[in-house]
């Protein structure tokens, strides 16, 4: 026979068995002289009767372990003793708020069963027994619905709790999903950034490094590109790290717009690389969003193209108009000496750009396009520029 285990109670639980013990006594000791006996009963039924009354009492003790039990073997015993009410009503609370509702119906339709025939001998009973049997039943009534609302509030608190437990979750998952966007963000940029300044660096110093006949004004003139290239990467590097360590929602770092273009190919055509920029649209600007996509989607097709096809001509083409969309094409041709082929998906930094485009709610292409290489991205541009929201 399987054993049940132990109940464990706390001092909580240990002082509402008490005062349950208590009620169902106090009940019983109070309404002892109200309730109508038929006959006049002996010394030793009354002795008896009280007995068993008491040993009902104690059995609250036992409404946790055995609630169900407890409460059938109270409601047959209290149709033949007198004093069984209380511990009756204690057993139908416990089972309305704690068994599932099927036993509480059981349990409800036995309290219940004699009803019928109460009402049936209705016209015959006396107006004390009468009045006796209605409010013995409207006890039972009072324990069963206060014993069904124990529950329902029990289940109310639970459900706010679980809410409030998958808010919070939830609220933790967006803040690490915004701290795993922001570090995506910051990676971007940097890639971007840097990728653009080193490879300037990077051409004019193996010019340098190879061309070792070059004159003093050459020599000078890539020294000053170089260390101008440097500080440029410096300053950028700095302002991300500043993203880092501040807010990026302050809106307080400057950002690359599309006006910017023109700038950033005079930087590239530093380079000594063979550039055509044709655009950007100069009125209106898309907006910001759009246009720091445009750009930085142009600054990596430049130091893509200077890393696999050197000394190539590069063609760049931005059009577009408002409530329609931007158009970005960067072009290069094959490069005259042989240079490593890129692969159609690209490396990581045109993962990168894909991404931004998608961002922004365009997209993007890549791949070998007439023996060189074709970058094209199509950018929304709503008809009313949107204000950028701290980001």
């Amino acid at each position: 026979m399987r054993r049940l285990p132990p109940v464990h109670r706390t001092r909580r639980d240990w002082a509402a068995d008490l005062a349950l013990l208590l009620f169902a006594a106090c009940f019983a000791a109070i309404s002892s002289q109200s309730i109508p006996v038929d006959g006049a009963p002996g010394p030793a039924w009354r002795a008896v009767d009280q007995l068993v009354g008491g040993l009902g009492c104690a059995a609250v003790l036992l409404r946790r372990r055995w609630p169900t039990q407890l409460a059938v073997a109270l409601l047959l015993a209290g149709s033949q003793a007198h004093y069984l009410t209380g511990p009756a009503m204690v057993a139908l609370f416990t089972v309305a708020a704690n068994r599932p509702w099927r036993v509480t119906a059981w349990v409800a339709a036995l309290a219940f069963a004699p009803l019928p025939a109460v009402l049936w001998q209705l016209p015959e009973l006396s107006q004390d027994r009468a009045s006796s049997a209605g409010t013995y039943f409207a006890l039972l009534a009072g324990a069963i619905g206060w014993g069904l609302f124990r529950r329902s509030r029990r289940q109310l608190i639970a459900s706010l709790r679980e809410r409030a437990e998958l808010a919070e979750a939830d609220a933790e998952l967006r803040a690490e999903r915004a701290r795993r966007e922001a570090r995506e963000e910051i990676a971007r940029e940097m890639h971007d950034v840097l990728g653009h300044r080193l490879s300037l660096l990077s051409v004019h110093a193996g010019a340098l490094e190879f061309n070792t006949g070059a004159s003093r004004d050459e020599i000078t003139t890539a020294a000053g590109v170089i260390r101008a290239s440097a500080h440029l990467a410096l300053r950028d590097l700095r302002q991300v790290i500043g993203v880092l360590r501040t807010d990026p929602a302050n809106g307080d770092r400057p950002q690359p717009e599309l006006a910017d273009l023109p700038r950033l190919v005079a930087e590239a055509r530093t380079a000594g690389g063979s550039i055509e920029l044709i655009g950007p649209p100069a009125d209106p600007a898309p907006p910001p969003l759009v246009g720091r996509t445009a750009y930085r989607i142009v600054q990596e097709a430049l130091t893509n193209a200077r890393k696999h096809a050197p000394d190539a001509a590069v063609t760049i083409r931005v059009a577009g108009r408002p409530a329609g969309r931007l158009t970005v094409e960067v072009t290069n041709s094959a490069p005259p000496t042989a240079a490593p082929t890129r692969r159609e998906s690209g490396g990581h930094g045109l993962l990168g750009l894909t991404e931004r485009a998608r961002l922004a709610g365009g997209e993007l292409r890549a791949g070998p396009a007439g023996g060189g290489f074709l970058v094209c991205a199509w950018l929304p541009w709503p008809a009313v520029a949107e204000k950028e929201g701290g980001r």
